[in-house]
């Protein structure tokens, strides 16, 4: 059996519901024979990271380290990894394992997000008990298949929200067959939102960029919308009914809005959500039934999804707007998330990396 090379992973834990976390260390588990151990280089902070930390989903498995947008170097493999080797710059989202196999009802397509046996990169635990960590730390071993290798023409410090926020939008994108000439539009320029307008517009769409900040008109043209909606404007509202083929929710809109949004489909249209709106939605079926209008959602890619994702991130040179963070000024990162005053995802850096 492959020993470790760092028998104590350092991080940053919450230890209770709150935005503050605090110096924290670990003894991993052993690494598996198709496990890699990675020293972290970078790490990106999610929206779910905060919601996790504060107790915002039901109560957390404290202490926990959170972080599901992971870059480092393989440092160790296990003996039955044959696709890594020790150097490799990966990167690890939201999943560190699936089952994997072709008689799984969820693997098998390509949704191992939906795994019965997975196990999500932090507030998890494995079959055996132990408890996942993520990347707010120095180290994190997980199962080889989910650790991605980084395109070499992606610069590794802009890497990390590709593998959470870049996926999360790029996957529903795959899966409805998105393609040239198609109308899309984006709801919430914000972390997922300016990457979602850069790959419907690199899959050939026309995107509709939808925003209550006129001063982000500019922004999104430049990302590659065709079209920004100011949706204060009641005449820049009424101008795209029944447009869209697609419609990307990317913030979490409130749930009366939902029935504003479907005026903005084309028949037989599609809503997808991959923000959760606060309170109950509510519809009629008439609703449905008169616009043939489907509403549906997405979570996280899959191993299959986060390869096509960084492939096609590194063709069309799609990267996110970041701003940069010494992992130990953690704290002040998060708050800054927080404030909502992010431009527009945020990555931590290790020492090692601090000098790029």
């Amino acid at each position: 059996m492959v020993e470790g090379k760092i028998n104590e992973i350092h991080g940053w834990a919450a230890k209770q519901p709150g935005l503050k976390v605090e110096p924290w260390s670990y003894t991993p588990r052993p690494l598996g024979e198709n496990d890699v151990e990675i020293q972290i280089e970078y790490s990106g902070i999610c929206g779910s990271d905060l919601h996790t930390i504060k107790a915002d989903w039901g109560t957390a498995l404290y202490p926990v380290i959170v972080g599901h947008e992971i870059v480092g170097k393989v440092i160790t493999k296990g003996e039955k990894v044959a696709h890594l080797n020790e150097g490799d710059l990966v990167g690890v989202g939201a999943q560190v394992f699936g089952c994997l196999e072709d008689d799984c009802n969820a693997c098998s397509r390509d949704l191992d997000p939906h795994c019965p046996k997975k196990v999500f990169t932090y507030n998890a635990k494995y079959a055996d008990g132990q408890q996942a960590h993520g990347g707010y730390a120095n180290a994190v071993r997980v199962n080889a298949n989910y650790a991605i290798k980084i395109p070499a023409n992606i610069d590794p410090v802009y890497a990390p929200p590709l593998m959470c926020a870049g996926a999360t939008v790029f996957a529903p994108m795959l899966r409805k067959g998105v393609k040239k000439g198609d109308k899309v539009g984006v709801v919430g320029i914000g972390g997922l939102g300016h990457l979602a307008i850069q790959y419907a517009s690199a899959l050939g769409a026309e995107v509709y960029a939808f925003s209550h900040s006129p001063n982000k008109r500019d922004q999104c043209l430049e990302l590659g919308a065709s079209h920004f909606v100011d949706t204060s404007n009641q005449e820049d509202v009424n101008s795209v009914k029944r447009t869209l083929n697609y419609l990307f929710v990317t913030s979490n809109s409130q749930s009366n809005q939902y029935n504003e949004y479907i005026s903005w489909m084309d028949f037989e249209g599609q809503i997808v959500l991959l923000a959760v709106p606060k309170g109950q939605m509510s519809f009629s079926a008439g609703e449905f039934i008169q616009t043939e209008v489907a509403i549906t959602g997405s979570l996280i890619g899959g191993v299959n999804v986060l390869k096509k994702t960084l492939e096609f991130s590194a063709e069309h040179q799609i990267l996110p707007t970041i701003e940069r963070f010494p992992m130990e000024k953690v704290n002040e990162a998060l708050e800054h998330v927080d404030s909502g005053k992010a431009r527009y995802r945020v990555v931590l850096e290790n020492p090692q990396s601090s000098n790029l």
